[in-house]
């Protein structure tokens, strides 16, 4: 796992240059979340796509 300053580094890096401090706030807890949502797949606590389409059928209605 990267240090958190090289994480900062690299999102910093993919802003634009007028980036807002709450650009930059925001893409650093995506970053987080998605970093999260990878490492609990890995863990096997994810949901299958066939569980989560028929979720979603269920919102349709």
């Amino acid at each position: 796992m990267a240090a958190v300053k090289d994480v900062a580094r690299q999102v910093i890096e993919t802003l634009p240059d007028d980036a807002s401090m709450d650009d930059l706030i925001h893409a650093l807890y995506v970053r987080e979340k998605f970093e999260r949502g990878l490492r609990a797949v890995r863990e096997g606590k994810g949901i299958p796509h066939q569980e989560v389409k028929r979720r979603m059928r269920k919102w349709r209605r």
